[in-house]
């Protein structure tokens, strides 16, 4: 990093509709920090918040990564930009893959591009967590998969589809494929319709059964942990897992232990947000897979006392030193656009591995959580904009 800063320093928010951006905002706000909201969609929630220093319009990644990464550098140019926090996949693999180009002018706490090779890369994340002996579903490529007698789901192999992950597609190009298909045992996909879907050969899975979820977060410095967090999972985006909709802070120290473990053998930098199942039959803390970025429950990270967004700051501005890793338990929190996501789901989608709940049952636990917890992601009375742009971009209108 070269340049003079003065005193009037932000960051570099690229994002889309996602509700952490907007927790980022307000917590750095309340620092004096101001927030530059980056995005290549109309009305980005996080931009509509009077703690948003500035809204700027960026090319859609996805129609051209290059120019959308020249775009991020023109911003990242600016004297008064300190770093960039990454809440997208595609921000991920820009910041990791061009990290050189973006720290001749921020400071970027985010891992190599090897690292993030190794945890968005399914099939060699499972290796990695052999390896530190840390549980993980018997992970193989579909092509290689010739018996189906078992429980099985096909999802993508890759959290970002891009040039320096899968051979023949260029630097231009990026794409995120979330679709998972779960395989009744007995049954055989058609495979070429699943390539089709998913532009690669995706990644077959043992789909362990579950009685819990559980998410680990953290943030790194070259392997060393400067703070740590665990939720448990009550409600997801979807009844068969999503992000957590509805989660409650917790310590667990055997899931503390296979998170460190995971991260030690990667000799992590940066964020982490690591997915867990707690095996039904084994008791085992079982990985699904690791984000390096913000995720969607942060805002309840941050009401549990552990600010990732400041202690992204403070790593990225050299003062990792005033990080308190400190956090209450039994804190919980609702998405509730998620909730209704959930609820969506219950009526809309069917597994032949996990079992559906009841409408009515799913209706009265979300109701009486929401009354008895009655603490929101992004629902602030001094700062409503975020939220009532957050309703009307469910809307099936424009306006």
């Amino acid at each position: 990093m070269t340049q003079s800063r003065g005193a009037d320093e932000r960051v570099l928010i690229p994002t889309g509709h996602d509700a952490a951006s907007y927790v980022c905002v307000r917590s750095l706000a309340d620092r004096g920090v101001g927030a530059v909201v980056a995005s290549d969609k109309d009305g980005v929630p996080a931009g509509a918040s009077r703690y948003c220093a500035e809204s700027v319009s960026l090319p859609p990644p996805r129609d051209d990564l290059i120019a959308y990464r020249d775009a991020l550098l023109s911003l990242a140019e600016r004297p008064s930009i300190r770093t960039v926090i990454p809440v997208r996949p595609e921000d991920c693999y820009v910041l990791s893959r061009y990290r050189d180009e973006f720290e001749e002018h921020v400071s970027l706490p985010v891992p190599s591009l090897d690292q993030l090779r190794a945890v968005q890369d399914r099939l060699q994340l499972a290796a990695v967590a052999e390896s530190a002996g840390v549980p993980v579903p018997e992970t193989q490529r579909l092509s290689a998969v010739d018996d189906w007698e078992g429980q099985r789901i096909v999802k993508s192999r890759y959290n970002v589809l891009a040039d320096a992950f899968v051979e023949g597609m260029s630097p231009s190009e990026v794409d995120v494929v979330k679709d998972v298909h779960h395989v009744e045992p007995g049954d055989v996909p058609d495979a070429d319709a699943l390539r089709e879907e998913m532009d690669h050969d995706p990644i077959v899975q043992e789909f362990v059964p579950y009685d819990d979820e559980y998410m680990f977060a953290g943030i790194y410095d070259h392997g060393e942990p400067l703070a740590t967090f665990q939720h448990r999972q009550i409600r997801g985006t979807s009844y068969t897992g999503g992000g957590g909709v509805y989660r409650r802070s917790v310590y667990v120290p055997e899931l503390e232990q296979v998170a460190r473990a995971l991260l030690s053998e990667l000799d992590w930098h940066g964020l982490a947000c690591i997915e867990y199942m707690h095996d039904a039959d084994t008791g085992e803390f079982v990985l699904t897979e690791i984000n390096p970025r913000m995720w969607q429950s942060l805002p309840s990270t941050v009401r549990a006392g552990v600010d990732f967004p400041y202690h992204y700051w403070l790593l990225a501005t050299g003062r990792a030193d005033e990080i308190n890793p400190d956090y209450e338990l039994g804190v919980g929190s609702h998405f509730l656009h998620g909730e209704l996501a959930y609820l969506t789901s219950v009526l809309n989608e069917d597994s032949p591995l996990v079992e559906r709940p009841s409408v009515a049952g799913s209706l009265w636990a979300v109701a009486i959580s929401i009354l008895t917890e009655p603490h929101f992601d992004y629902f602030a009375i001094d700062d409503p904009g975020p939220f009532l742009r957050g309703v009307l971009n469910t809307l099936p209108v424009e306006v």
